[in-house]
């Protein structure tokens, strides 16, 4: 097929696409950005509201925001806006630190929760870094015994002896999708605590956390929910689990009486008990900002225009590339492939660097992976081909390595 005929194809692609419109709610420009799976493009009404809370909120009202500004609940407020992306009801999503925090707090938490005498936590051996360095601690600090599994291995690898499981949804490099509602039942057969990452998944794909009864989940919100760099990330904890989640993190902010100042730590009741400390402000009120693109959105129709999107990106590919140059490491089943295309290149070093400075901006992962995220929201069918056409002229003029 011609050039001419993809290009077609994505005028016609783009022409009925039910999402088209949800990309005047950014801010962008001629680029293909195709790395909203490592920071989400700025929604455009965002800079005007945190203007507000800097001048009115802060410069006006001062302390006095904490009570009429919202302040004080912004983190059960925001984990209620992100709940129905990540199919959970009200009332289980607390907004507050990083990814790495909540990881922390989850994988100790999910290791008391479990029964007595379990002294093994299973990690997924291909794991963001992160995760595994947190879990390592956690295992050392409680006196688990830390087990790195592949998540297609981890029914084998389940035991008595299994106290949690921490898995990522979506693997960060291929762009492989877990499947979380079988794994979490093995998990449960086998009368562990499952605890996944959603850092990949959340924004780009339906989860269902409530409908396959995951016990703890954790996400970033600066990936595919567009909250800003470093925005606050959220911590999942099943209803049913509330009532006994024990945080390592035990602060001010999750106590039952916060300003009765006492010595003894009295746990908040609900998903608050993963609050830490101080809300931080400023990046919060820009995330709930943020996700009012989502308004009206359906993940469902996300979830159809990322596999509709990826398809077409490695069908120009294959057109368009000299064969043996690139090798998709990404699965090609749609119940297996999340939201990125990651290409294995000999020359991905150069080639990424040569693509971004044609207007075409993926990442690099080391030593040989090209990975392009598609977010639904923004990007369209005519920037799929033109990424595909630039990637193959910027490998026609890099030679081959021997």
């Amino acid at each position: 097929m011609s050039d001419s005929s993809f290009a077609a194809r994505a005028a016609a692609l783009d022409a009925a696409d039910r999402l088209a419109g949800a990309r005047k709610l950014f801010v962008l420009d001629d680029t293909v950005y195709l790395d909203g799976n490592s920071l989400g493009a700025l929604p455009a009404h965002v800079p005007a509201r945190v203007q507000e809370v800097l001048t009115r909120e802060w410069g006006e009202l001062r302390i006095r925001s904490w009570d009429e500004s919202g302040w004080w609940t912004a983190p059960e407020r925001i984990g209620d806006r992100i709940a129905p992306l990540v199919g959970a009801a009200a009332g289980q999503i607390v907004v507050s630190d990083s990814t790495s925090v909540n990881v922390f707090k989850a994988v100790v938490a999910a290791t008391r929760l479990a029964p007595e005498g379990r002294d093994e936590i299973l990690v997924d051996a291909t794991t963001f870094p992160t995760d595994g360095y947190i879990a390592a601690s956690a295992a050392r600090m409680t006196g688990h015994r830390l087990v790195p599994v592949a998540p297609a291995d981890v029914p084998g690898a389940l035991g008595p002896r299994t106290a949690a499981v921490l898995l990522n949804h979506v693997d960060y490099r291929t762009g492989r999708l877990h499947d979380l509602p079988g794994l979490t039942a093995a998990t449960h057969a086998a009368g562990a605590i499952a605890v996944w990452d959603l850092c990949h998944s959340a924004g780009a794909l339906p989860v269902g956390l409530d409908a396959h009864a995951v016990d703890l989940a954790v996400g970033c919100t600066y990936k595919y929910l567009n909250g800003g760099p470093g925005s606050p990330a959220y911590l999942y904890v099943a209803e049913r689990h509330q009532a006994v989640f024990d945080s390592p993190l035990p602060g001010w902010t999750s106590h039952a009486d916060p300003f009765g100042m006492t010595a003894a730590y009295a746990p908040a009741d609900g998903a608050v008990r993963g609050r830490v400390g101080t809300p931080d402000i400023l990046s919060m009120l820009a995330l709930e900002a943020s996700l009012e693109v989502w308004d009206g959105v359906s993940v469902e129709d996300v979830r159809a225009k990322s596999l509709a999107l990826t398809d077409f990106f490695l069908e120009c590919v294959a057109a368009y590339v000299p064969q043996g140059r690139v090798d998709s490491v990404t699965p090609a089943a749609h119940a297996e492939r999340g939201s990125q295309v990651a290409l294995r290149c000999a020359e991905a070093e150069p080639v990424m660097a040569e693509l971004i400075a044609r207007g075409v901006v993926g990442d690099l992962r080391r030593p040989d992976v090209l990975r392009f995220g598609f977010t639904p929201l923004y990007v369209g069918f005519a920037d799929v081909e033109r990424a595909a056409r630039v990637l193959a002229e910027v490998l026609d003029g890099v030679p081959a390595a021997a």
